[in-house]
């Protein structure tokens, strides 16, 4: 039978990257806490057993529904080892779970990563007497590097080790013993007992249901004790960590200001850490737009529009196919799906930037910097964090809201992530910049980010207000990494990990939608090769223009466009590329008779606001579990984006901008 090892660690100590070490997967792996939000199964190097990557916990109690996820595992599922991670430069916080792990009493194996970190701040940690402390087996390792990880994974057993006995005290040993008996639960199955009273979350509601009894014994432990019984077991669990701290690391010379601890100063700046972050905005912007990013697009779309589809139609026209069928891979396919492909090099150079600034630790700043804006509206910095995300991709940024404790806080962050502007919107950024905006599209892209998450924070803020508050409130304790000089291996995989799912939704969901509207565009009522206006897209979209003249693009056109672009974002410029006919390049060109400046920005506006995409839609029905709240998440942004686009666009005329 395959042997099935789980792979447990504090957040941010570098779980990922040994997962991705051991079994040669390209798992995503960011330089901040909260990339795992749920468990990773990979194949093991030389097909030893499966290794199961589990959300980063800093207790076996969980607080969030990603760490739910780890106690759920390690009671429910079956496995026959585990690997700790411990990151040596945090040694003596991390312990608090590697002691929690020694006592279940399986198989456990420990590896030490950043070890390099932690000699650079004066931390050399004794192995030997580590591994003496805890009857373990420790290997120092770098999972970035790989160093050790070989070592590590030749080492890997599934003997089972006697749990580790730690003394909790008279009163508390007495209960612990009670408890085994209430529940008929054998001596090794004592880190139950000690999870229980630890009150953790998930043992709790097992134990009580079954055997009511055992909350009984708790209260009387906590009579004697004279407090409650999880903060007995806290301070014992903390003293035995400082007790292995003081015999195994030695700190030479004092603690002194770090690099990191010198940018923190100011990149965290109370006054000076915004402007900062937008200016690192900026300056992504401004190499996507019109550095690296439009170049590469331009050729690109050279490249399509020229050879590509002259080609095809110098192909078609010798096979003798149809002109049905000509047209159908001519103005559907190439101009639909290639109107999309063209983009791929400015979604790569944003993602590429992206993945700079996580892995150089900066990404995890933000939270500390939007802190005292998201306190403002109910929430805290740990909100922000899924919101960062969804610059890529809102469906991982709501998944990513499972890291937040609340459940007020996580629905409010869930309904929210939607305005932050995802890559799926970049390309309709582009067209629209580019058309009207050719001088200044950095500062135009983003103004829209800026607007997003302003009116997130008013959504947090009005939401929040509306929703019953939890009786405890949410602390904010977030991950602040090391900065370091991203490898450039690690950039490409996060980059191309970020940027393949717009790739492969161009080459399926899109592709299939740009076939399905180039239909509804070739036919109507009067049948097949109708002139565009009379067909049956024509109709559809003019079903809501009249509804749109208040917001300055009141078209049939426009109207078809944001329709078709609830199924992917991406599908606004598939559509009008099929509307118009012509390449991205002359499709900036055809805009220009259409909109103005004012009523460009009002659209754009309008697609950064209006419903989700249809698989955000989906994901967000997971997370709530509620039909009616997924009602309530998918349409309250069509109300803000009317209102928003319609202020835009009639406050721009009243002052005279068209």
């Amino acid at each position: 039978m395959t042997q099935r090892i789980a792979l447990i660690g504090n957040p941010n100590t570098g779980k990922t990257s040994l997962f991705n070490r051991l079994t040669g997967s390209f798992a995503h792996v960011g330089n901040w806490a909260g990339v795992t939000i749920e468990q990773k199964i990979g194949e093991l190097h030389g097909n030893i057993g499966q290794l199961i990557d589990l959300p980063g916990v800093y207790d076996l109690d969980p607080l969030s529904a990603d760490e739910a996820i780890v106690s759920r595992f390690l009671l429910q599922e079956p496995f026959d080892g585990m690997i700790n991670i411990i990151d040596a430069s945090q040694f003596e916080r991390n312990l608090q779970l590697t002691l929690q792990l020694l006592e279940m009493g399986r198989p456990l194996q420990i590896g030490l990563n950043m070890v390099d970190v932690a000699k650079g701040r004066g931390i050399h940690i004794n192995l030997e007497r580590l591994k003496e402390r805890l009857d373990a087996d420790v290997f120092p390792i770098t999972a970035r590097t790989g160093a050790g990880c070989e070592v590590l994974l030749s080492s890997l057993r599934t003997t089972p080790r006697e749990p580790f006995v730690l003394d909790y005290g008279e009163e508390t040993e007495q209960a612990i013993q009670q408890i085994l008996e209430a529940t008929g639960l054998s001596e090794r199955d004592r880190w139950i007992a000690i999870q229980y009273l630890a009150g953790n979350r998930v043992i709790s509601e097992q134990l009580e249901s079954s055997t009511p009894t055992v909350n009984e014994i708790r209260k009387a432990l906590e009579v004697k004790l004279g407090r409650f019984a999880h903060a007995h077991i806290t301070e014992r669990r903390r003293d035995w960590t400082k007790d292995v701290r003081h015999h195994v690391v030695d700190q030479q010379g004092a603690q002194q200001a770090t690099v990191t601890d010198r940018i923190d100063a100011v990149v965290t700046h109370p006054i000076w850490g915004l402007p900062i972050f937008f200016t690192v905005l900026y300056a992504l912007f401004h190499i996507t737009f019109n550095w690296i990013g439009a170049p590469l697009s331009d050729l690109l779309d050279g490249f399509l529009s020229g050879p590509v589809t002259s080609g095809t139609s110098s192909l078609l026209q010798m096979l003798g196919t149809s002109s049905f069928i000509q047209a159908l891979l001519i103005d559907g396919v190439i101009a639909g799906v290639g109107g999309v492909l063209v983009f791929v090099p400015q979604i790569f150079v944003l993602f590429f930037f992206i993945s700079f600034l996580e892995d150089s630790g900066y990404m995890a700043r933000i939270a500390i910097v939007m802190d005292r804006f998201m306190q403002l509206v109910g929430l805290n910095g740990k909100s922000f964090i899924p919101m960062i995300i969804g610059f890529g991709c809102n469906v991982p940024g709501i998944m990513a809201a499972r890291t937040v404790e609340e459940e007020r806080e996580r629905l409010v962050t869930i309904f929210i992530s939607p305005f932050m502007s995802c890559s799926a919107r970049l390309p309709i950024y582009a067209v629209f910049a580019a058309s009207f905006f050719a001088s200044n599209q950095a500062l135009v892209v983003l103004s829209l980010y800026m607007l997003g998450i302003v009116l997130a924070l008013i959504a947090a803020k009005i939401f929040t207000s509306v929703l019953a508050a939890e009786d405890r409130n949410s602390l904010f304790i977030v991950e602040q990494p090391p900065y370091r000089v991203p490898q450039g291996l690690t950039l490409w995989r996060s980059t191309w990990q970020k940027a393949k799912g717009f790739v492969r939704k161009a080459g399926t969901f899109i592709f299939g939608g740009s076939v399905f509207i180039w239909l509804l565009a070739y036919s109507g009522p009067a049948g097949m090769d109708v002139p565009m206006n009379e067909s049956f897209l024509a109709m559809v979209g003019g079903v809501v223009a009249t509804l749109l003249v208040p917001l300055g693009f009141g078209t049939w056109q426009a109207g078809a466009s944001l329709i078709t672009g609830f199924l992917a974002k991406e599908v606004v410029v598939s559509t009008m590329a099929i509307i118009y006919a012509v390449s991205e390049s002359d499709l900036s060109a055809s805009l220009l008779p259409v909109f103005t400046p004012l009523s460009a920005y009002s659209f754009m506006a309008f697609v950064l606001l209006y419903v989700p995409c249809l698989a955000t839609v989906a994901v967000i029905r997971r997370e709530v579990g509620s039909a009616k709240l997924t009602w309530v998440a998918s349409l309250y942004g069509l109300g803000v984006a009317y209102v928003v686009s319609l202020m835009i666009y009639q406050i721009g005329r009243l002052f005279g901008l068209s």
